[in-house]
């Protein structure tokens, strides 16, 4: 099971260049959602209303059906294709590289747009900390309170994350999990710690 990807750390704003009089104004962005991406977009479109151009690619997930190149208006295939194509050969995912242009009076022609978004996605990915990541699955975990020394250390032993604790007559966890641990980490506590686990997602 392939649980790891390559992402960008964190997002790289206002990486800018001139060509032939436009300018264009770069942003590489980490997302897991669609929803993410057009919240980012929006961003942009109110940050940059006036803008000639919002160009822009994304890819979600580690099977690579999940993405879109968006040329907001450039002749088919000289904007988002060649931002979409850096990505790809970043080998990175779950990001959004966006190239805002503001349009200035020299026509670059279809070659001189590829060869611009191209360079838009290299310089913002140039200034990106690639990081790996891995897919989790959440697991909620219903426990006695003389217990939770037990989970907590297991959950640092297999490089989990507790997202939420309760705390009633019980402690009640929701434990992030990398998704090829998870049965591992389910093993760890068996019959006798008389626990209620169950997989979220």
């Amino acid at each position: 099971m392939i649980d790891n990807f390559k992402t960008i750390k964190a997002p790289v704003e206002d990486v800018i260049f001139k060509e032939s009089g436009s300018k264009f104004i770069n942003y590489a962005f980490p997302v897991d959602s669609e929803d993410e991406v057009n919240f980012y977009l929006n961003q942009l479109y109110e940050k940059w209303p006036d803008a000639t151009h919002h160009c822009y690619a994304y890819s979600i997930g580690i099977d690579g059906k999940n993405f879109r190149a968006n040329d907001d208006g450039e002749p088919g295939g000289s904007a988002g294709l060649p931002i979409y194509n850096q990505i790809l050969s970043h080998e990175i995912t779950n990001v959004l590289i966006v190239s805002v242009r503001y349009y200035g009076g020299t026509k670059l022609g279809i070659p001189g747009l590829v060869k611009a978004y191209k360079y838009a996605a290299q310089v913002v990915l140039e200034d990106a900390e690639i990081v790996e990541k891995f897919i989790t699955q959440r697991v909620k975990m219903i426990f006695n309170y003389d217990q939770q020394g037990i989970v907590e250390r297991n959950v640092d032993r297999m490089d989990g994350e507790i997202k939420e604790k309760n705390f009633t007559d019980k402690c009640m966890f929701t434990i992030a999990v990398r998704a090829s641990k998870m049965n591992e980490f389910i093993k760890q506590f068996d019959e006798y710690y008389q626990m209620e686990i169950k997989i979220l997602d």
